[in-house]
């Protein structure tokens, strides 16, 4: 099992060059970040995660600038959208921007993406609410196409692209796409028709939906081993990181504060001791924290 970091990167957090620079000479494997384009005042969705809403909402980096930042001062880190929000994106433009990332990157980016829950934010980008799933579908298929063929174009209900070339081709093919959502038979379907794999937050309920969506694999004629499973937001301790590896969890992200350098060191300092100690044969487990 893997195991990486998220944070919303600022321009009042640490850097995001320091952090990914950190990270890999700690043994992480991944870096994720989030995207929000901006925040309505008007404030008429309520936050999932409770109010008030996170300051660090409102001030967050582009996703791809910041990791294209970060893959230009690593050697191994992937790097990773944790998640964008392709149903507010232009999916020509995302195509290109993911292509070139995983270009640039020597095939070192996964495209994390979520359907969004800030009806405000979304609305101002002229997406209606109530079709936020479909048009994201239809965006990964357009840009799959786009990736995938010499030549390609896209006809949907929300979208229309005329025969065209695109390049870069991204490295990796397919270029792994993850979809982030609370699990149920829409999402897995979405999973099953065109993602490599899960982003759930947190760990709660994972033994149970793993096989459900492994036969949505299966029922589409994919693979079930080919799956990624990668639970955000968990803070690392043993037990829980055995039950996740034994239920089929590929890679563990944990959530780290968007707060200034000297704060966020220690915290990866903690989580690649407890790591580093979870791999090495013989150690007396840490207490969880």
């Amino acid at each position: 099992m893997r195991y990486g970091l998220t944070i919303f990167p600022t321009d009042r957090s640490i850097g995001v060059v320091e952090l990914a620079k950190a990270a890999e000479d700690r043994g992480f494997q991944s870096l994720w970040v989030p995207e929000h384009t901006h925040i309505p005042v008007s404030r008429r969705t309520p936050s999932p995660a409770g109010e008030p809403l996170a300051e660090e909402y409102k001030r967050s980096l582009d996703p791809f600038v910041a990791l294209t930042a970060a893959a230009a001062v690593t050697r191994r880190l992937v790097v990773g959208t944790g998640i964008a929000l392709v149903a507010q994106r232009d999916p020509i433009v995302t195509a290109k921007a993911a292509a070139s990332l995983d270009w640039v990157s020597g095939g070192r980016f996964k495209l994390g993406i979520g359907f969004g829950w800030n009806h405000d934010e979304m609305e101002d980008h002229g997406v209606d609410p109530r079709t936020r799933r479909a048009r994201a579908r239809e965006h990964v298929l357009a840009m799959r196409a786009l990736w995938e063929h010499e030549t390609a174009g896209y006809e949907g209900e929300f979208i229309r692209i005329s025969e065209s070339w695109s390049w870069p081709k991204p490295r990796q093919s397919p270029l792994p796409v993850l979809v982030g959502g609370a699990p149920g038979p829409a999402l897995f379907a979405h999973i099953a028709e065109y993602a490599q794999g899960w982003i759930p937050i947190g760990g709660a309920g994972l033994s149970g939906a793993i096989p459900h969506l492994q036969e949505a694999l299966a029922g589409a004629g994919r693979d079930p081993a080919s799956l990624e499973v990668i639970p955000f937001g968990s803070i690392p301790d043993h037990g829980k990181l055995d039950h996740f590896e034994s239920i089929g969890v590929t890679e563990c992200v944990f959530r780290i504060p968007s707060a200034p350098e000297q704060k966020v060191l220690a915290v990866l300092d903690r989580y690649a001791a407890i790591i580093g100690e979870r791999d090495s044969p013989g150690d007396s487990p840490l207490p969880a924290m």
